[in-house]
């Protein structure tokens, strides 16, 4: 079976920081910023690399505000 990396790219300001995506990753890829967006929310952010491309943020997103790209090692 071919590895797959992964990465997110989360759109910031339209996030309202539900976490939903954090309890979803099973590598633990998405934490809480400590900064706030233009809303004054928290929002999600990538803090690691471990990344798999599972897209499980995405799907569970309720806003749609996270983008998986995967490619193929």
């Amino acid at each position: 079976m071919a590895k797959v990396k992964g990465d997110i790219v989360i759109d910031i300001e339209k996030c309202k920081g539900c976490e939903v995506c954090i309890t979803a990753c099973p590598n633990d890829v998405i934490a809480m910023a400590k900064n706030v967006n233009g809303k004054g929310y928290h929002y999600a952010e990538s803090i690691n690399e471990e990344c798999i491309g599972c897209a499980n943020c995405a799907i569970v997103c309720p806003d749609g505000v996270i983008t998986v790209y995967k490619i193929k090692l």
